[in-house]
């Protein structure tokens, strides 16, 4: 497995592709946390949705990282276009073949591959976190926001469990990804669907159905990221989200070991 996961990062850290995607997770990071402080005193709102963050909560102690949580959503999207792509595009390049005959244990050489992206996600995660506190300490001043309570033991507390919900959804949306990546073998019919789903089939369902939104993976992952949210609790997301995903890689797995390697 080892070997795999290091094979897996020979792709990973290519340049345009490791630097094209930590140069974007640092642009989108840095809007969502400039925009954040920098319309704190829009009448159209400086929040997800059009949601208005005052002055007085950006100066609590978690204040520091709701730039960081609010940017979990994109950050998502990039797991899952990684995800996808570097798992679909084995069967699209006829790379999987010559894989499995240096590792022809399947599941093992999936669990590699997993595993290297998943730490390729959290540099991610660990860039987007220190561009968005680097921002809120430099625009603190420009938006009035008294930085007093970040320094404190409570914001650390509040960063660190801020980052580990960003992670975890992030990762969720990585394994998302992944999932569709083995399903359709291919990787632009596995990003768009997943983006199209994601951002806007849930979106439509949960603002026509009622309560829907307790039950639609994507709005859960969201509300993972945030630590819990009016949609629903923190740990019933965890719940339900851990389920769709226990249950998508069980089939995958399946279908990975049963079908032919070529596309």
């Amino acid at each position: 497995m080892i070997r795999v996961f290091f094979a897996e990062w020979r792709k990973l850290r290519r340049p345009t592709l490791f630097l094209g995607t930590m140069g974007a997770v640092a642009a989108v990071t840095a809007l969502v946390t400039s925009v954040l402080f920098l319309l704190i005193d829009s009448r159209n709102g400086n929040g997800r949705e059009g949601r208005t963050i005052t002055r007085q909560t950006l100066e609590l102690p978690h204040g520091l990282s709701l730039g960081f949580s609010t940017s979990a959503g994109l950050l998502g999207l990039v797991a899952l276009c990684i995800f996808a792509s570097q798992t679909a595009q084995e069967y699209t390049h006829g790379t999987l073949r010559n894989l499995l005959v240096r590792q022809p244990k399947r599941l093992t050489l999936l669990l590699g591959k997993f595993i290297s992206m998943v730490s390729f996600a959290m540099v991610t995660v660990i860039i987007s976190a220190v561009v968005s506190i680097s921002l809120a300490f430099g625009l603190s001043g420009k938006a009035k926001v008294i930085t007093t309570a970040w320094t404190t033991g409570d914001a650390r507390i509040a960063f660190l469990h801020t980052f580990i919900n960003v992670f975890l959804s992030v990762i969720a949306y990585g394994t998302v990804g992944m999932i569709l990546g083995l399903i359709f073998r291919a990787p632009i019919p596995a990003i768009s669907l997943g983006v199209a789903w994601l951002l806007i089939v849930e979106n439509i369902i949960a603002a026509t159905v009622k309560h829907s939104g307790r039950w639609m993976p994507g709005q859960l992952i969201t509300t993972i990221s945030s630590g819990g949210d009016i949609t629903a609790s923190y740990l019933h997301a965890m719940w339900v989200v851990s389920a769709y995903l226990v249950l998508g890689v069980v089939v995958v797995s399946v279908l990975f070991r049963r079908r032919d390697v070529a596309n």
